[in-house]
């Protein structure tokens, strides 16, 4: 009897493995391969968009939605009109997304350093004496009314460049980065003037120059401006100063102008640089982008006026 109990169990047991012998065996071939470390991962396993952030150190992979709405906390003032903030949403993702292909960082990661990437602001270190929940809602709104939309040129995602303020002209990626960009041109930006940062003026001493661009400085500052050229954005392109020549990008960088766009007036005692705008000019003025939702632009638009060229796509729908 117990011969005949195990013989039975032994029958039952194989009819139970064999399923499931018989489905690994004709099951298709499953082909794994190793992660590529500047590869996008644009989901999460739980299908969440998301997107990796390098703050600081410290890599971290972030809901993409959530990532957006502390960028926007970080680089646009949130009092803004709805509209301006939905095209800065836009933007700030396309931008990042875009940095997710590159190899500039680890695993394709965007980085909170505003010189470097865009900045970033968590929601709890933003209400820790930054702002308000309500600054938060408007951030988030922007951010959930434009999930998942990206900017493309020819079906591509584009270098979505912005700043804050152009001074009433953009200028062409061509003339900051020596990159010519079709959707990174000059357009007109009206409406700046009304709000801040448009113009600025700064006095350097001649001990002041000396010291910032590392040269002696010999002779009356009123004889030291020589030719100057423009950009087709109305940028400093070059301009000889006590007998050197320096680009507008040299000498925003070495007297920390606010811009290119600069105009300079001599004094016996040093000079004047007067700026228009704030930032690199190229692409989306946040300035402008308020400036056009005031008078009533749709975020569409504003992305359209700066971007000419280029198509608001699903991220999904992108190659």
């Amino acid at each position: 009897m117990r011969e005949r109990w195990i013989s039975v169990f032994l029958a039952i047991l194989v009819g139970l493995m064999i399923p499931g012998i018989v489905v690994r065996l004709f099951a298709p071939a499953v082909e794994t391969q190793p992660p590529q470390a500047s590869a996008p991962v644009l989901e999460s396993e739980d299908n969440v968009a998301g997107i990796w952030v390098l703050d600081g150190e410290n890599l971290q992979w972030m809901v993409l939605e959530e990532y957006i709405t502390g960028v926007i906390l970080a680089e646009m003032p949130t009092t803004y009109d709805q509209n301006a903030l939905c095209a800065q949403a836009v933007a700030a993702r396309t931008y990042a997304l875009k940095r997710q292909t590159g190899v500039k960082h680890l695993q394709g990661a965007v980085c909170t350093d505003p010189g470097c990437c865009q900045a970033y602001m968590g929601i709890a270190d933003f209400l820790d004496g930054h702002g308000y929940e309500a600054d938060v809602l408007a951030a988030k709104t922007a951010a959930d009314t434009t999930t998942g939309m990206v900017l493309t040129y020819d079906g591509k995602l584009i270098e979505a460049t912005y700043y804050h303020s152009s001074g009433g002209r953009t200028e062409a990626a061509l003339a900051v980065w020596g990159v010519d960009l079709p959707y990174l041109q000059v357009v007109e930006s009206p409406g700046e003037e009304e709000l801040e940062d448009y113009e600025q003026s700064i006095f350097y001493t001649v001990a002041d120059l000396a010291r910032l661009l590392d040269r002696n400085l010999l002779g009356n500052p009123e004889a030291w401006i020589g030719e100057i050229s423009h950009t087709p954005g109305g940028g400093v392109d070059t301009v000889m100063l006590a007998g050197v020549q320096y680009t507008g990008l040299q000498l925003r960088s070495l007297l920390k102008l606010n811009s290119t766009a600069f105009t300079i007036q001599p004094d016996s005692q040093g000079l004047y640089f007067t700026t228009l705008g704030k930032g690199h000019r190229v692409g989306l003025s946040q300035t402008g982008a308020q400036a056009m939702a005031l008078t009533g632009a749709t975020w569409q638009e504003i992305l359209a006026h700066y971007y000419p060229g280029t198509r608001i796509d699903k991220m999904e729908d992108v190659g």
